[in-house]
């Protein structure tokens, strides 16, 4: 048979197969970009514990972190431990969101180097950004901490004795943030720290205070750069202090001094900051450690039908830190009552503030 007469008899020789061709093709790439217009990834469930990918599809770096909202926008900052990082500095990643599920990475809010007075290893750890209404400014709080010139560390207290804040301020909320200077607030060591915003609008920072064996509520000055009145000290042994109010009551949750592991971590309830607070109970089992989590904020989530809070947690791995994850869940919580449900894959509608934990696969 001829080759012409061949390609006749072939079904994709014919102009109808050519134009049937050319729409699926127009399909198939329509179909491609309406996925990728969707975002990497993009749900609306939240999985505790596993790797929580941003819209380029890395893993979040935003440990130990703090969340802010700002013109119908979370921005969720935390440490960055990433791998190959220069040692010179340490750096917060600062994260932009509608829903608190997807996020965008917007890079770094702050890049710092070392203070002069620290010798050796050194840490900024627990960014926290508070909007200053009248002064048009982010200002942002951190534990900056170190081995101190001068001083012999004492491994049975502490290996670092510099134990101050650090402020640094922007004009946006992604940054990026000029460092201006660290300090101990009213004169304390300070450690992890934690921030709150009252219904007032008055601003707080929380501090661990080691040599007290507590921690300290205290109030922000106006421009909120530094701390201005202490309102409480509880004398619990506690770090990575959280505060939130629901429903006119004030709870705070704090984990124990164990260093990397993870403890039962605990919360107490009072009518004021300044207390007197309740005892401190636990807020999951304490045989699970708080299922392996140490506490890092209290998240409220205020929509149209119901009013949420969230507890966020990170999940320490001290050997492969950028691969430290997220333990983020719906609390239980009410009539001075909190509880921490087992962790689970949940959905969160920003709008309506309702939850639903779904079933583990």
């Amino acid at each position: 048979m001829h080759k012409t007469e061949m390609r006749q008899l072939m079904p994709w020789s014919h102009p109808l197969f050519y134009g049937f061709k050319a729409a699926f093709c127009l399909l198939l790439t329509l179909s491609f970009c309406a996925s990728d217009a969707l975002g990497q990834g993009k749900t609306n469930t939240i999985y505790p514990g596993e790797v929580w990918p941003d819209n380029n599809g890395n893993h979040i770096q935003a440990h130990g972190g703090g969340i802010t909202k700002w013109k119908g926008h979370y921005y969720w900052y935390g440490e960055d431990r990433r791998e190959g990082l220069d040692p010179n500095y340490r750096y917060t990643s600062c994260y932009r969101s509608k829903d608190l599920v997807n996020w965008t990475h917007l890079g770094y809010a702050l890049k710092v180097s070392k203070p002069d007075t620290i010798l050796g290893e050194w840490v900024v750890e627990r960014p926290k950004v508070y909007y200053n209404a009248k002064t048009k400014k982010f200002v942002m709080y951190v534990h900056v901490d170190g081995s101190v010139k001068g001083v012999s560390p004492d491994p049975s207290i502490i290996a670092y004795h510099y134990a101050r804040v650090g402020v640094a301020i922007s004009d946006k909320p992604e940054g990026p943030f000029k460092f201006i200077r660290t300090f101990r607030p009213l004169g304390h060591e300070s450690r992890d720290i934690g921030q709150f915003i009252d219904d007032d609008g008055s601003a707080y920072l929380i501090f661990e205070d080691r040599p007290v064996r507590g921690f300290r509520i205290a109030k922000l000055s106006d421009d909120y750069l530094d701390v201005e009145k202490e309102m409480c000290l509880i004398t619990e042994r506690i770090e990575g202090g959280a505060i939130v109010k629901y429903e006119g009551l004030y709870y705070v949750i704090g984990s124990g001094l164990t260093g990397w592991n993870a403890n039962p971590n605990k919360y107490a309830t009072a009518t004021s900051l300044s207390g007197p607070w309740s005892e401190f109970k636990d807020i999951a089992p304490p045989e699970t450690n708080t299922y392996g989590s140490q506490s890092s904020m209290l998240v409220k989530v205020q929509g149209t039908k119901t009013t949420s809070i969230i507890f966020t947690g990170d999940v320490w791995k001290p050997k492969t830190q950028w691969d430290s994850r997220y333990l983020w869940m719906p609390l239980e919580i009410g009539d001075g009552k909190l509880w921490l449900p087992e962790p689970a894959p949940w959905t969160l509608n920003i709008k309506t503030g309702e939850t639903k934990i779904l079933k583990k696969k």
